[in-house]
């Protein structure tokens, strides 16, 4: 007998960690799903633990994103195709292009024939299978739905990637025209305004104001550059330290969310992850409480993390899912109602299906325009400052000519 530590969501939505004295991993799981939990990591109480959440699904691993949507969705049409799941594993095994990648699927397939289930082998491959991941594959276990739930799984995974790519894609021009616009600001200043300081001292003219402050800055920026780059540095390492208190992150988080421009998008992104993590595991019978308990995982915003704690407490005390959700006055109010629709309906798992591609059509479309005002307004910025800096090169030279003349 060794001892195993243990996460677990119980029946009633709260989130449940212990040490449990079994034979093995697979006993651990067996015991908690007998007492009406929902297991979510299992593991030696030596053994260091994993990534959880919807963090687990862009760490660094054999499989990327895509691959791993890729490895779902396969996995789901040979089982709808009748293979028997080592079988299935068997096949895709030519799948991954990495090697570590093919390791990782031979050894989930090895131990699926040597009659682990298929959760508990993906589980001990330790965080490289995200736990949201790893639940949803135990709730289709022990509903006799595999394949459907992997097929649900797959579609989360696929959209999940297709919003960080389109947001990726659609930064890079930006990205890169910041950088040069930086760049080309630095050199100006650092080296190029520099070289005129002696000519002008040689002229014995009025030097305009604008001139005198763009030539300190430039003095700044080459003498001081350490200082300023040292700054910068200790200033986010301040900022960080700040952030791992609970209070001043659950603070700054909750200001992000009502920022004028940042604060729409970041709310919409996040109300489609909460919603399609919702909608995916009820579709798959997970109990609410336990599905507000795994979809607290899948949300990087700790202001809206607390939300949700609130509302599985509402819920649990009786209350209806929208009007609980309502209460934190975090939620946009459409997403609210058509929960609550739902929940009339007795069709909450589709409807928040639905919420969740309504709102990953409403960021897309968000960053689409705030990315279409981005590049004009960092050029006029660019010409702007170009032209600040050109003015108070030629001001003092065109004040020489004139008085030459």
């Amino acid at each position: 007998m060794s001892q195993f530590s243990y996460r677990a969501v119980s029946a009633a939505g709260e989130l449940l960690q212990g040490q449990m004295e079994a034979g093995s991993v697979e006993d651990v799981v067996a015991r908690l799903q007998d007492q009406g939990h929902t297991p979510l990591e299992a593991r030696p109480a030596d053994a260091a633990g994993g990534g959880s959440g919807f963090a687990g699904l862009v760490k660094r691993g054999p499989f990327t994103g895509d691959q791993l949507a890729q490895f779902t969705h396969q996995l789901a049409t040979l089982l709808g195709a009748g293979q028997p799941l080592d079988r299935a594993l068997g096949i895709l095994l030519d799948l991954p292009e990495g090697e570590r990648a093919k390791k990782l699927v031979e050894r989930v397939r090895d131990r699926v024939r040597g009659g682990t289930t298929l959760s508990q082998a993906l589980d001990e491959e330790h965080g490289v299978f995200p736990k949201l991941y790893v639940s949803l594959v135990r709730a289709g276990e022990a509903g006799g739905s595999l394949e459907d739930t992997l097929r649900r799984l797959a579609d989360y995974l696929e959209r999940a990637q297709q919003l960080r790519g389109s947001i990726v894609n659609a930064l890079i021009y930006p990205a890169f025209l910041l950088v040069g616009v930086l760049g080309s600001l630095v050199l100006l200043l650092a080296y190029v305004v520099p070289q005129f300081v002696p000519i002008f001292e040689d002229m014995q003219v009025p030097i305009p104001w604008i001139t005198q402050a763009v030539l300190a800055l430039g003095n700044v920026l080459q003498g001081w550059w350490w200082l300023i780059l040292l700054v910068l540095v200790g200033g986010i390492a301040v900022w960080r330290a700040r952030l791992r208190d609970p209070a001043q992150r659950l603070a700054w988080h909750g200001k992000l969310l009502t920022l004028r421009v940042v604060g729409p998008l970041l709310l919409k992104i996040e109300t489609a992850r909460i919603a399609r993590t919702l909608g995916t595991l009820l579709k798959n019978g997970v109990p609410l409480l336990s599905a507000l308990t795994i979809a607290r995982q899948v949300t990087g915003n700790r202001a809206l993390d607390e939300a949700l704690g609130a509302a599985a407490e509402q819920v649990k005390g009786g209350g209806g899912l929208g009007a609980a959700l309502g209460q934190s006055q975090r939620f946009p109010r459409l997403a609210l109602q058509m929960v609550q629709v739902g929940e009339e309906a007795g069709q909450l798992d589709t409807m928040l299906l639905k919420v969740a591609d309504t709102f990953d059509l409403e960021a897309k479309r968000s960053i689409d325009r705030l990315l279409a005002a981005l590049v004009p307004a960092l050029t006029i910025v660019m010409t702007v400052l170009v032209a600040i800096i050109m003015a108070a090169i030629l001001l003092p030279l065109l004040s020489l000519t004139s008085n030459i003349q």
